[in-house]
């Protein structure tokens, strides 16, 4: 049985893997455009940062404390390629990807802090001992991932803010929200990461492509129409 995520990203990368796919409005008039094949780059690299330095594979947990971001859905579609547990509520899990990591509690084998601004190639400032940097180690990591051990389709993919968990088989069908072929769906960034995740791998199942925008960007007319968005 096939991963869903793994196929996801080969179809993100081979068709029309020029196009854009995911577009991130943050503050301070942050935009980022990631074609499919600069998604797969980030997640590639991600997954092997995973594999390669913090023994991730089928089975680990990953806690995402993260808002919705661009940065949050290229950790998301990393852990699932490698057949990880995304955790999106609790602290029940291996490994942390924090935004705060001047907050992360106690018991993970493992914190990386996650800087969110665009250009950030460095944790501005102190980190505490033995957290890892993000920004400053992701990009020595490869293009290509290829995984050690193959995902097993039957454990569990991410696990909801309520508690109950979804297969990596069910993935598409059980966590993704429907959306029609080719849409390019707004998403808010202020409704939360499992609903920006549900709605992206729904969009991108079908060919479409997400706007990801922060809540203190105003959605005017402009942006609606430059972006060419189906729907608000």
């Amino acid at each position: 049985m096939n991963i869903p995520a793994i196929d996801l990203m080969t179809a993100l990368r081979s068709g029309h893997s020029t196009s854009p796919r995911l577009t991130w409005y943050g503050p301070d008039s942050e935009r980022v455009e990631l074609s499919g094949r600069v998604l797969d780059n980030w997640v590639a690299k991600t997954s092997n940062l995973l594999q390669d330095e913090l023994d991730a594979g089928p089975g680990t947990r990953l806690r995402l404390d993260l808002p919705a971001h661009w940065k949050s859905m290229i950790w998301a579609l990393a852990a699932w390629q490698l057949g990880m547990e995304v955790i999106l509520d609790g602290d029940d899990a291996e490994l942390l990807a924090t935004s705060e990591p001047t907050q992360a509690g106690d018991g993970f084998d493992a914190v990386i802090a996650v800087p969110l601004p665009a250009l950030a190639m460095r944790w501005p400032g102190e980190l505490p001992a033995g957290v890892i940097d993000y920004a400053a180690e992701v990009r020595s990591h490869g293009d290509v991932f290829m995984a050690h051990n193959d995902p097993d389709p039957g454990q569990p993919a991410v696990r909801r803010s309520g508690g109950t968990a979804v297969r990596h088989a069910d993935l598409l069908d059980g966590f993704a929200a429907g959306h029609e072929g080719g849409a390019r769906l707004l998403v808010k960034a202020a409704d939360g990461l499992e609903a920006a995740l549900a709605n992206a791998l729904g969009v991108w199942r079908n060919d479409g492509s997400v706007v990801l925008v922060h809540g203190d960007v105003e959605l005017t007319d402009k942006l609606l129409a430059a972006e060419r968005i189906d729907g608000d």
